[in-house]
């Protein structure tokens, strides 16, 4: 995992309206929000030395499970990429304030769900999380068994 100095000095300080450092993403297939199922998804604002990862995770989901599979499982519900802000209960700086990490189906895999109720915890993921950690990315679910929703620049 990364620390606040560390991303500091590799991505710079985190902004309010993440400029200079953020980039749009189209993404390879639509997802939905996750607060607003009826809302496409279909570009996000990441930072920009992530941007290359992130475009390779979600076409390696896509070819690895095809997009009904993807739907079916959720992977294509959103729950944020960029939002700056500060981590819950805490002081330092979210991951999100630096558009490095995504949190996706938050809804069946909240900051509070261990393996034992996460969606993403379930066989059927593990190709998933898989793709992310093989492109920079680690899974907080994976890591701390909280929060299956995360996955973040691990450097």
């Amino acid at each position: 995992m990364i620390t606040t100095a560390q991303l500091i000095s590799k991505y710079g300080p985190p902004t309010e309206n993440g400029s200079p450092y953020l980039t749009k993403l189209t993404l390879p297939y639509p997802m939905v929000l996750s607060w607003d199922k009826t809302v496409s998804v279909n570009s996000i604002s990441c930072h920009k030395l992530v941007k290359d990862n992130l475009n390779t995770v979600f076409n390696s989901i896509l070819t690895t499970y095809g997009i009904d599979e993807i739907k079916r499982l959720g992977i294509n519900i959103y729950g944020g990429c960029f939002n700056y802000r500060k981590m819950r209960n805490g002081s330092d700086w979210s991951r999100h304030s630096w558009g490095v990490a995504i949190d996706l189906d938050p809804d069946r895999n909240s900051l509070k769900q261990s393996s034992k109720t996460a969606q993403f915890a379930k066989p059927e993921y593990k190709a998933m999380i898989d793709i992310f950690y093989k492109n920079g990315f680690v899974s907080l679910g994976r890591e701390k068994n909280y929060d299956w929703m995360h996955f973040e620049i691990a450097k």
